[in-house]
């Protein structure tokens, strides 16, 4: 592989620099981004396109020098194939036709084949890694099954997750059904993923944060550590690293870091420095600049780029990212002076270090 600096990361290992990709790097924020989505006619048609999906992946690689490809799709493929019926309304975001509300309808739920339902995805994934011909890895991804059963159990986004919260305490059996199907539909979607080309996985546990402390591990992490525990090992002759990341996850870092995954996400409320004393080199650790700080101008983006860096040293097993992801409203140029400061200052950060043991 021409540049393996995100894989060496995620183990550990050292490298000369911090490597960095962005969560929704492929995105809205990207004029040409928009144009394949007007090509397409929908964000579905796109998802559903593996050539289109193949070109948005490649599209910020061209803009920028990032150490990774992230798969064009989104987590809510897996429940679509359950036959939820998703569709995206304009400025409401992911809607789902058919939420599960019913005890019969959560009872019939089944796990997708991946190789049949979602084949459109294992297709780009095969695609996209043809495409990139070694040039960095590409990661594949799932939503965990707890925020998928989010918005099958809510059927769309929500400030409360009431329909969801009202389950989880007068029915948890139904949600831990509903749990249960996702756990095995996500393991055999991201070993489909790893099969077809993924080097690196994703599990974006979105709303993990909105739980109260027992109900994070009993809801959410009990069950992303079945799917850690699931997932292939390696894939080509290499391992693949793991990445599990809860939006406002701060309190559970420990538990994290022994869920059995290679690296944890971090969103951009923990310290970087906390963060490491705590789960010391147990894994690797991703994150965590505020994705809010891309609005402003590129000399203070990259002042913000630095402080991150400061704070979590230059010691191996750091992947720079945003704490979620980044907005479509994100200027260009920002992002432009985000990875160029992550290479050239993690650069002069190292080389001190070096000279400074």
């Amino acid at each position: 592989m021409t540049n393996d600096a995100l894989l060496r990361a995620l183990e550990r290992q050292p490298t000369d620099y911090t490597p960095v990709w962005l969560m929704r790097q492929a995105g809205r924020y990207l004029p040409e981004y928009r144009a394949t989505r007007e090509r397409a006619g929908s964000f579905l048609a796109l998802a559903k396109s593996p050539a289109l999906a193949a070109e948005v992946t490649l599209q910020p690689l061209e803009r920028f020098a990032l150490d990774a490809a992230i798969l064009f799709s989104d987590i809510l493929t897996v429940p679509d194939a359950m036959g939820l019926g998703l569709h995206f309304a304009d400025g409401e975001g992911p809607r789902f036709a058919r939420p599960l509300r019913d005890e019969a309808a959560i009872r019939a739920l089944a796990a997708p084949d991946p190789a049949d339902q979602l084949r459109y995805v294992i297709d780009a994934v095969r695609e996209i890694r043809k495409a990139l011909a070694g040039r960095v890895p590409l990661i594949g991804f799932a939503g965990s099954p707890f925020t998928l059963a989010c918005y099958m159990v809510e059927g769309a986004g929500s400030d409360d997750w009431r329909a969801l919260k009202t389950m989880l305490y007068a029915r948890p059996d139904l949600l831990h059904r509903i749990l249960e199907v996702n756990t095995r539909a996500v393991t055999d979607y991201l070993n489909a993923q790893i099969d077809a080309g993924a080097q690196v996985v994703m599990l974006f546990d979105t709303w993990g944060g909105q739980l109260s402390h027992a109900g994070y591990e009993e809801f959410s992490l009990a069950y992303s550590r079945r799917i850690l525990s699931g997932l292939r090992r390696e894939s080509g002759g290499r391992k693949v690293p793991s990445i599990l990341f809860t939006k406002g996850g701060g309190a559970w870092l420990e538990a994290m870091a022994a869920s059995g995954c290679t690296a944890v996400g971090l969103d951009w409320t923990v310290d970087p420095a906390a963060a490491r004393a705590r789960v010391g080199t147990r894994v690797a650790l991703q994150g965590n600049l505020d994705p809010a700080a891309l609005f402003a101008p590129p000399d203070a983006v990259r002042r913000e780029v630095r402080r991150v860096l400061d704070a979590f040293g230059p010691a191996p097993g750091h992947v720079f990212n945003l704490g979620h992801g980044i907005s479509q409203h994100t200027p260009v140029e920002s992002v432009a002076a985000l990875v160029d400061e992550v290479r050239t200052y993690s650069r002069r950060l190292r080389g001190a270090a070096r000279s400074n043991p």
